[in-house]
């Protein structure tokens, strides 16, 4: 090829990638394990009953958060009812992405991320459509759509029905949207979310988490769910009265945590809070549970949930890992 020719068809080439939106500024297919040790009670056996610190609650999404009990999830129309995608965020479970294309040319229309056994699939939609109405029927997926800028793909996600946003119980309405950030770094994915939800939150939500490329390779799919008989009384909700919530003090008997940081809220997101609080906290004298030591030190490894003996704090069933 003579240089003239070069310079005319290089320009054209140019102009027509340019013209082609859509293509993935890095690829985020393949299988991806969860790194369990970050936030390890929301990845293991779950957080403790009332533990709302850090979660920006309005006085709706407390009082919601402390009438929940964990027997809900065995009610038989509950059993294998899916979480919402912000559990993705929250469970122990990795995660399978893959694209979608169009045959012609080849461009992404959507990203997919892969089912489990309590969770729908996640579409990413990457060819500008738009949001449903607010008064669409909310799948349990929720509407997602993305795009990218650099190389970390943006997804928003709406139209979601109410769910959770911590593995306790913490309440997400279906007014609630979900903005996830994927920053790729070699064999690492870290997945920054965002929630707003003008329910049950004064304030965004935020969580991280990483996840870690594997060879081996994440079924989007799991055995099919089947209701049983859990135990709780036909025709009867489990729950807790206003002030009835047994557990609201238990991080303050195992660790001196005052209730009004337990109890969550904005100012719970932010260091100042730790002055505020600072002389109502009272060293334990001995750390039974989840204490993250070494072996034959104070607490001990092996104390709480993560332990071989683990049960869950203040007698209460533990958290299913879903």
């Amino acid at each position: 090829m003579n240089r003239a020719m070069f310079h005319r068809i290089v320009p054209g080439c140019i102009l027509l990638v340019a013209s082609v939106p859509g293509f993935a500024q890095i690829d985020l297919s393949g299988s991806w394990a969860s790194i369990n040790h970050e936030d390890s009670l929301e990845r293991g056996g779950g957080p403790y009953t009332v533990d709302y610190a850090g979660i920006p609650f309005n006085d709706n999404g407390r009082a919601r958060a402390l009438s929940y009990s964990q027997s809900q999830l065995s009610m038989p129309e509950r059993i294998c009812a899916f979480y919402t995608p912000f559990h993705m965020m929250l469970g122990p479970f990795g995660i399978k992405i893959w694209n979608e294309t169009e045959p012609l040319n080849g461009r992404t229309v959507a990203w997919k991320i892969g089912a489990w056994e309590d969770r729908d699939t996640t579409t990413i939609w990457m060819d500008g459509r738009a949001h449903p109405s607010q008064y669409a029927p909310h799948p349990k997926g929720g509407f997602t759509t993305g795009e990218w800028d650099g190389e970390v793909l943006t997804s928003t996600t709406t139209d979601m029905p109410a769910g959770y946003i911590r593995r306790n119980g913490s309440p997400s309405s279906d007014k609630a949207t979900m903005i996830l950030h994927f920053f790729r770094h070699g064999d690492l994915l870290t997945v920054a979310g965002v929630i707003e939800d003008p329910v049950n939150l004064s304030e965004p939500y935020i969580i991280t988490r990483s996840y870690q490329l594997s060879t081996n390779p994440i079924t989007p799919a799991a055995a099919p769910c089947i209701v049983g008989d859990e135990g709780p009384q036909e025709g009867v909700v489990p729950h807790f009265l206003p002030d009835k919530n047994p557990f609201m003090d238990e991080l303050t008997k195992l660790y001196g945590i005052p209730r009004e940081a337990a109890l969550g809220g904005a100012k719970t997101m932010y260091p100042d809070f730790r002055k505020e609080i600072k002389d109502k906290f009272v060293l334990p004298a001995k750390c039974t549970l989840n204490c993250g030591g070494p072996a034959g030190g104070r607490g001990g490894a092996g104390a709480g949930r993560g332990g071989a003996a683990a049960g869950a704090p203040g007698g209460a069933p533990p958290p299913p890992p879903r």
